[in-house]
């Protein structure tokens, strides 16, 4: 399966997680998909829903009675659909008819990339808007954009983590502006 890793100026951006949701709009029988289908976990009294792993593309899915689903794990929207495709086919093979092409919704995009340079977290901090920084509970820095919407864990290693894109642009604009207000401070060179 193909990933997508974006090239940003000098910085690979790199895809580690997309959380993608639908309704198959028909009532589940999980007891039933949990004794039909390999590859499944079904305890309702621990969690309600039943979880399904699928190989290719790696993903785990969420199934709820109600007919709702939550995939997670793959690398790209493409591969989130496609796992949900594999669980439609899976279960109409074992009598359990759902609608063959729900509309996949992107809840969120996990990525990482690298700024190359060191930071200076207090100073980010201290100079920084939508900053929180605790280093005693956690190493890294959390900035927050509100345009495009997503939230940064920023390490004094360089290396960055983005969340809360629901396409791959949110995530490249996201590291652009964050880059741009970074060197407004003088927080980063390049």
């Amino acid at each position: 399966m193909e990933t997508k890793n974006m090239k940003n100026n000098q910085n690979e951006i790199k895809i580690e997680n997309v959380v993608a949701s639908c309704d198959l709009e028909t009532k589940l029988p999980l007891d039933k998909i949990a004794m039909q289908i390999d590859n499944t976990e079904y305890e309702p009294e621990q969690f309600p829903g039943l979880v399904y792993r699928i190989k290719d593309p790696k993903a785990a899915a969420l199934l709820f009675g109600s007919g709702k689903v939550v995939c997670t794990g793959t690398k790209s929207p493409e591969q989130a659909k496609i796992a949900v495709q594999k669980i439609i086919e899976e279960l109409n093979q074992s009598n359990i008819p759902v609608k063959s092409n729900p509309i996949i919704h992107v809840q969120n995009i996990v990525a990482s990339a690298s700024l190359h340079e060191k930071l200076n977290l207090n100073k980010i901090a201290f100079d920084l808007e939508g900053t929180e920084y605790e280093p005693e509970q956690f190493p890294g820095l959390v900035y927050r954009l509100k345009v495009p919407k997503v939230a940064f864990l920023l390490f004094s290693s360089g290396k960055i983590v983005c969340t809360g894109g629901k396409k791959y642009e949110d995530v490249e604009i996201g590291i652009e502006k964050m880059k741009d207000n970074l060197r407004e401070i003088n927080a980063l060179k390049g």
